[in-house]
Parts: structure tokens; sequence; C-alpha cells
């Protein structure tokens, strides 16, 4: 670590503890929304000790990191956090790939319930994924079903577009079952209706969506409940995600104003 690296590190901690004394947290979003991006280009760059530079090793690097982000929305009074772990998109890679991939998922997940503090709530197209991912999201989602801290949406499987066509089937064969005309079932379509079949459905829409790797755009992620959302594009690959990234993305959102339409 060269000198100027060395002064940075020691510099941050006074950084962020000023950053958060400073933070209005009234001002602050309940609901953020997190696209973990930059694993695969990270470990390319980052090598392991053994010079592992594989899509797993970036995987498990941002894995490892989850649990701090978490703590780090405990101490914000963030109470909603959706996470996308991987995209139904992602699963067109290769079979290698997604079959290490899944493992690390699962594994995660089961760290995440084990802590006890955060409720798990796995959201998207299980039945694209593999029998024992679905049966380690419903364990974990069973276990932590009390617990009161943060709300974790772990978005496994998931896109934007897809979570609307879902829930627009599922309203037409909800009220399709109970015998309604095709005639009626149109015209009782509402905004307010497909709310209700949403993989979120009974939870407020984020108030902030996080991407790292300095891509600019949400590539399906909560297309449906982001369309108020504030949005902050950080250039840090997930891996390198630091406390201070964070803390910056919560004091960009405060000093918005959000006019919400009106």
């Amino acid at each position: 670590m060269n000198l100027r690296s060395t002064i940075k590190s020691a510099l941050y901690p006074l950084y962020e503890r000023r950053i958060l004394t400073h933070l209005d947290l009234t001002k602050t979003p309940h609901h953020i929304g997190l696209i973990l991006d930059g694993n695969r280009r990270w470990a390319k760059e980052n090598p392991s000790a053994t010079g592992d530079t594989s899509s797993a090793h970036g995987h498990r690097a941002g894995a490892s990191k989850i649990i701090e982000l978490l703590e780090w929305c405990e101490e914000t009074d963030v109470s909603l956090v959706t996470i996308w772990l991987l995209s139904s998109d992602n699963l067109k890679r290769p079979s290698n790939e997604l079959k290490s991939l899944f493992t690390i998922i699962g594994q995660t997940v089961e760290q995440l319930s084990a802590t006890g503090r955060w409720k798990i709530r796995p959201v998207g197209s299980f039945e694209l994924l593999p029998q024992s991912l679905r049966d380690t999201l419903k364990v974990a989602e069973q276990k932590t079903a009390k617990v009161r801290g943060i709300t974790v949406n772990v978005a496994i499987g998931y896109g934007g577009r897809l979570e609307i066509v879902d829930a627009v089937k599922r309203y037409i064969s909800d009220s399709a079952s109970i015998g309604k005309a095709p005639n009626q079932i149109a015209e009782e379509l509402t905004v307010d209706t497909i709310d209700q079949f949403l993989y979120t459905a009974g939870q407020p829409d984020p108030e902030l969506v996080i991407r790292t790797s300095g891509e600019q755009r949400l590539g399906g992620f909560l297309l449906w409940q982001s369309h108020q959302s504030e949005f902050y594009f950080c250039e840090a690959y997930w891996p390198d995600f630091r406390r201070v990234d964070f803390l910056r993305a919560l004091r960009s959102y405060a000093a918005r104003e959000r006019r919400l339409g009106r």
C-alpha cells in the first residue's frame, strides 16, 4: 500500500463519522433497492492469493459484503432492503457458472438467516431455480418469519417485466376461479390490483435504488415499484462498495427534493 492509500485509509473513518453525524435520518429512505453489480469484473482485476480470477471468486467476495451492508442499514434506520442476487437473464449463463452461483446464493441466504437478525423474504420466479435452492429459500423464509429486524427481499431468478406478467396472470387466474367474466376482469384491472399480485405485494415501493459498478441503468430491477424512486449510481464494483459509499448515497437522497408528481 502506497503513502496516498495509507492516508486515505486513515481519513475515511473520520469522513464516515462526519457524514453520519450530519445525516438527517428523518430524510433517509425506509426501503432501499440494491443492484449488486460488478462481481465478475472485480474478480478479473483482483485475483485471489492462488491466482483465481473466476466469476465464482467475484461472487463469493460480493456475497461476503452483504452482512456489512445490512449492518449499515440498521444504523441508518432503513427497514426494508431488496437485494438483487440473480436476474432471470442471468439464467442464460453457462451451466458451470450457474451451478457455482446457485451454491453461493444458497450459502449466503443460509448465513443471513442464521444470524437471526433479519427477516428473509425471497422474491422472484422460483420455478426457474433448481429444487435445492428453492428448498433453501423456503427454509430461510420460514425460519425468520417472526424476526423483527430489517426485512430483506432476496431477489433471485428475478426480472421486472417477468414479475409484471406473472402478476397479471395471477390476477386473471384468481378472478376466473371465482367465476368473473372476461369483461369484468378487464374492467377491474387497475394499478392497485396489480400491486396486490406483485412479488413485493404489501410492501412500500423503494424510495432509493443503488447500483454499483458504474452502470447507469436498471436492467429490469423493480420496474413497477421504482416509478418514483430516486437513483444513485456508484462507480465501485460491488465487492469494493464501502460504508462511505453507502452513506454518500443516503446523503445524496436526503438532499433531493421529492415532488412525487406534485
